[in-house]
């Protein structure tokens, strides 16, 4: 199957073709579903962080704290006046505060993923990863961050800077690319007394909640939560070869201080990440049935999981340019009828849309599960490779790596679905060593990882590699 669809991208009026294709099957089964092409890229990160690590930036410590709000004026939120590793591009978002990895009780730094939680009174808390365990504050009413303890890496394991977190109702779910950690789960409330005076760290042995200690060797790569279904889905677990492949393994945690293995998705091998939701609509043959939108690493793959025991592949199709489908979120819970990717090496590769290094965000029309269409794309005005989105309210929340913490108005796209009306309506680059290249932006695995930006008080969380914890947020209008 081969259908082209005409698409105008946002950026620089540069039009190019948007295309799903038919999956290559030997090249997935090669590369993709035996997770071989993930090991690639993890040693190429971690080939370039250890010259990161080299040249001191990792070491966190080096990043004083930023106390003091710095205002978005004329493009730069200046926090050292001619340091230029203290003044950060932007476009209509403050700098509120900002914390090292080590003022967030890491002796190793290294950030990754981050999760937020609000308390029935409306108090604002993060947990923010990081390569030794994950870390937790409060966001005050002012923006600033209140270091309340850590919760370390599960007892034995090593630390690995993959640290994935997903919020399940009071609960932060927690995996690690690290053997033996399994997935945590940490109760939020037991922050609420805690006096940031007296940050608390959390035993694995007496604090969790619940431990899932069913993956192969203890590794995921990424973790993934339905709270409707009270289902956990590990993805990307190790051994990539096993018995689920590394797919979609399916926790009830209905009981959380039992989570239990139902089954698991072994279908189309390797699942990099993934987006499962009760289905609502449009496509009525499925409505109340338990979807998952995979990211697949070539594919966008769909699936039936209501029955954890017999789950099904609705279908599976690729993109031109797809070289690492990574992360995705669809337009709207209630109406599933559209949905955002990105992929994660299109723009090393220089391949489809992404060929001259600018991130590119796919749009597909999901409306019919069983034919979905890439209608067209959103390019980047940055050099940079996308990293992690989610969709709320009509706008897309990106870390984009070098190019840091990116807000797109994606609310055209249902009367558009070309992605021409997509627009950019704030960032914040949060890794000002790449400014000044010739392309104004680096194409590599740096700077911003995770955000949330879901808090009513509107203050947006964005967790870093090298350096730390952010709060920013958006100038009225």
């Amino acid at each position: 199957m081969l259908v082209t669809l005409l698409a105008a991208a946002a950026f620089a009026g540069s039009a190019v073709v948007a295309k799903t294709v038919a999956v290559n099957e030997a090249r997935s089964k090669e590369l993709y579903q035996s997770g071989v092409m993930m090991e690639r890229i993890m040693n190429q990160k971690q080939s370039y962080w250890d010259i990161q690590r080299a040249n001191g930036m990792m070491d966190s410590a080096a990043y004083p704290e930023i106390a003091n709000s710095v205002p978005c004026v004329n493009g730069l939120a200046t926090a050292i006046p001619g340091n230029a590793n203290y003044t950060f591009r932007c476009s209509n978002i403050d700098l509120i505060h900002f914390k090292s990895h080590a003022d967030l009780g890491s002796k190793t730094g290294e950030g990754s993923s981050s999760w937020g939680w609000t308390s029935p009174e409306g108090r604002e808390f993060v947990a923010l990863g990081q390569a030794d365990g994950a870390a937790f504050v409060e966001i005050t009413k002012t923006g600033k961050m209140a270091y309340l303890g850590r919760l370390p890496q599960y007892t034995g394991a090593k630390p690995a800077i993959w640290r994935e977190i997903r919020g399940y109702k009071s609960y932060m779910v927690i995996g690690s690319e690290s053997d033996g950690h399994g997935i945590q789960l940490f109760d939020m409330t037991k922050l609420l007394t805690v006096d940031p005076a007296k940050p608390v760290t959390f035993s694995n042995a007496n604090d969790l909640t619940g431990h899932f200690k069913g993956l192969p060797i203890g590794r995921t790569h990424n973790v993934v939560v339905n709270e409707a279904a009270d289902m956990v889905y590990s993805v990307g677990a190790v051994p990539r070869n096993g018995t689920c492949r590394a797919g979609l393994i399916m926790i009830d945690v209905k009981n959380p201080a039992n989570p239990t293995q139902v089954g698991c998705a072994w279908q189309d091998g390797y699942v990099h990440d993934a987006q499962c939701l009760t289905y609502k609509g449009p496509d009525t043959k499925y409505v109340g049935r338990q979807i998952c939108y995979g990211y697949n690493e070539d594919t966008l793959t769909i699936y039936d999981v209501t029955n954890p025991k017999a789950p099904t592949i609705i279908s599976r199709v690729s993109y031109e340019g797809a070289t690492y489908t990574h992360q995705g979120w669809v337009l709207n819970k209630e109406w599933q009828e559209y949905l955002l990717m990105d992929d994660e090496y299109d723009e090393v590769d220089r391949e489809g849309p992404a060929s001259d290094g600018h991130a590119v965000t796919y749009i597909w029309n999901i409306a019919s599960l069983e034919d979905p269409q890439q209608t067209g794309y959103y390019k980047s005005p940055a050099v940079s490779i996308d990293h992690n989105q989610y969709v709320h309210d009509g706008y897309s929340y990106q870390s984009n790596y070098g190019s840091g913490f990116r807000v797109l108005d994606v609310r055209s796209i249902p009367q558009d679905p070309s992605g021409e009306g997509v627009k950019e309506v704030g960032f914040f680059d949060i890794y000002p060593e790449d400014d000044k290249l010739p392309e104004g932006g680096i194409v590599e695995f740096v700077g911003s990882w995770s955000s949330y930006a879901l808090f009513k008080s509107g203050y947006i969380f964005v967790n870093s590699i090298e350096r730390g914890a952010f709060v920013l947020k958006m100038q009225k209008k």
